[in-house]
């Protein structure tokens, strides 16, 4: 998986999604059938004037009055650009931590896009307008665009957890581990990009290219703000500081929601494909987990997941259903027994030797990589 989210789109697309693909396509000759996306086209009306766009098109782009005269006279479709929207619905590309942090160390989170991103949110879902409603629907299908590009032949592997799990706790460093160990062994983590159990694993994954003691290190520095609460502004600037200290960590994903934005995304994820509609962003979450997916202790949401990836493993009829790893055996069967219930849907369709149950996190790797050898 690329380590830069601004990756140009796969050759068999005929989708634009920066200025030198622009450049590269109206050379070959014609912009026709294309669609460009989120792309700044106020200095190309020459080539747009001189190139053909019949079928072309275009989202979300900038151009000059003449340019958008021309193009759609050639039969192009032109969706102009929404004006004061703290985000763009026709993005080509998820997002990065440095921009929905974006001015976070001058005037704090909320100040933030991501942050003024869930304050229209919270204005405008109940409001019933068809626009808001239309522009969350169009930016969440453009993320899962981008998110399709992105991982393409990539093995990516779930691991799921609560928010609650703080900074500076044992289950913290062991989610933290567990991430490294994943990503070591060459998968893509992927989490639900918020806190606690999944800040630690896209930590984890974050500190694999480092030496062992940089993730003690960071452990020690980040359990200084061990929460999101009180100041989230305080907890993600920690984030920042371990980034700024040891670059050029090894990339992962988060795959968080306004729908819940008051748990901020964390930094750790290289790449964060970010969904107003919280249903989207879970079914989107555990499809692309193609290698598996791990559960960490959690309550109400990871039990949800836990289901949500049981039934179409229960389904499957076309090949081989995903591993699933439950890390700590009191948890999923005496607190929040999901595991007996696992255990017999699995029963039924022949399916024990793709589930395990682990008593310390340390395990998940070895049993994963067990259940994925069959």
């Amino acid at each position: 998986m690329p380590n830069d989210a601004q990756s140009p789109a796969h050759a068999q697309d005929r989708e634009i999604e920066s200025l030198d693909e622009f450049d590269r396509v109206v050379r070959a000759g014609t912009l026709g059938g294309y669609r460009v996306q989120s792309v700044d086209l106020t200095a190309r009306t020459p080539e747009l004037l001189r190139t053909d766009t019949a079928d072309a098109v275009f989202l979300g782009c900038p151009m000059e009055p003449r340019a958008a005269d021309k193009v759609r006279a050639d039969g192009a479709m032109v969706f102009p650009p929404v004006p004061h929207l703290p985000f763009d619905p026709y993005r080509g590309f998820v997002y990065s931590p440095d921009q929905l942090f974006e001015g976070l160390a001058e005037n704090g989170y909320e100040a933030t896009p991501d942050a003024r991103a869930y304050a229209w949110f919270q204005r405008t879902k109940a409001d019933g307008d068809i626009l808001a409603s239309m522009l969350r629907a169009v930016h969440d299908d453009a993320i899962s665009d981008a998110l399709d590009e992105l991982l393409a032949g990539a093995r990516v592997v779930g691991v799921m957890g609560g928010h609650a799990m703080a900074r500076g706790t044992d289950a913290y460093a062991g989610a933290a581990r567990l991430g490294r160990s994943l990503t070591r062994t060459g998968l893509t983590v992927a989490t639900g990009g918020g806190p606690g159990a999944m800040e630690a694993a896209n930590l984890g994954a974050y500190a694999a290219s480092h030496p062992d003691d940089m993730l003690d290190e960071a452990l020690d520095m980040l359990a200084e703000a061990p929460s999101f609460v009180p100041s989230i502004s305080d907890w993600a600037r920690a984030a920042f500081e371990i980034r700024a200290r040891w670059p050029k960590g090894e990339a992962s994903i988060g795959i968080p929601t306004w729908f819940y934005g008051h748990e901020p995304p964390n930094a750790f994820a290289a790449h964060i494909a970010k969904y107003f509609a919280n249903a989207t962003r879970e079914d989107g979450l555990l499809a692309r987990s193609n290698a598996g997916v791990v559960f960490l202790p959690g309550a109400a949401g990871t039990v949800q997941e836990i289901f949500d990836n049981a039934t179409p493993n229960y389904y499957e009829s076309r090949g081989e259903p995903t591993p699933m790893v439950l890390v700590d055996r009191a948890h999923w069967t005496e607190r929040l027994p999901a595991w007996p219930l696992l255990t017999a849907l699995a029963r039924e369709r022949r399916m024990e030797s793709r589930i395990a149950l682990v008593d310390t996190v340390d395990e998940a790797p070895a049993a994963l990589a067990r259940l994925a050898a069959g």
